[in-house]
């Protein structure tokens, strides 16, 4: 497990059992080289290509924090002056939709009948979270696989890794305090611990936060 920090871009990177060296992927310069590394000898077919490509799943929410990683992502990835005429990950994008029952603490007859109305409201959040993330990969030209997935963020996250066989996984940093991260979780340093890849943690800089 190796673990990478970059103070002018708030980026810290943990690797774990990801056969691509992903800290190659960081600077723009050598994108190229692992395109290239991934490319098949012989000139294949446009459906080989991209099944072959590395794999990148973005985990978002509704916070600021978990859309400045993936417009940081975004950005340093997937925008022409980086990717040339092709990226070099296939992006697919995550969010976690909470079930009914972990975000409503009632018991007793009446919890069957507001469940329905509460997965209804969560279902429009969800929605609307993926749109948002849709429109900013439209305005950049990058295509994407969207998904929303029922659980807690932190399993969803390390699932679809095994999923997709992704090589990289992106989360943003909440930064939360240490008593806040007791009590909450922190899906950020659990998926470090558990995602069977490089974890990129993103961190909004302060002077960027409202």
């Amino acid at each position: 497990m190796r673990t990478f920090f970059l103070l002018s871009g708030a980026v810290s990177f943990k690797r774990a059992g990801c056969p691509t060296d992903c800290s190659r992927a960081f600077f723009p310069s050598l994108v190229g080289e692992m395109a290239d590394a991934t490319a098949a000898p012989a000139a294949p077919a446009k459906e080989e290509a991209a099944e072959e490509k590395t794999v990148m799943v973005v985990g978002i929410d509704d916070s600021e924090h978990s859309y400045y990683a993936l417009e940081w992502t975004l950005e340093h990835f997937f925008s022409p002056k980086v990717r040339g005429p092709n990226p070099a990950f296939r992006l697919v994008i995550v969010h976690a939709k909470p079930s009914p029952s972990s975000v409503v603490s009632l018991a007793g007859p009446g919890a069957a009948d507001v469940l329905p109305f509460v997965d209804a409201d969560l279902r429009k959040s969800a929605a609307r979270i993926v749109e948002k993330a849709r429109e900013d990969c439209v305005a950049k030209s990058v295509s994407a696989l969207f998904e929303v997935v029922e659980g807690d963020a932190r399993n969803v996250l390390c699932e679809a890794v095994e999923k997709h066989h992704a090589d990289m996984l992106v989360v943003g940093n909440h930064g939360y305090g240490a008593i806040k991260r007791a009590v909450l979780g922190s899906v950020s340093d659990y998926c470090a611990h558990h995602a069977h890849c490089t974890v990129m943690i993103v961190k909004k800089p302060k002077s960027k936060q409202k």
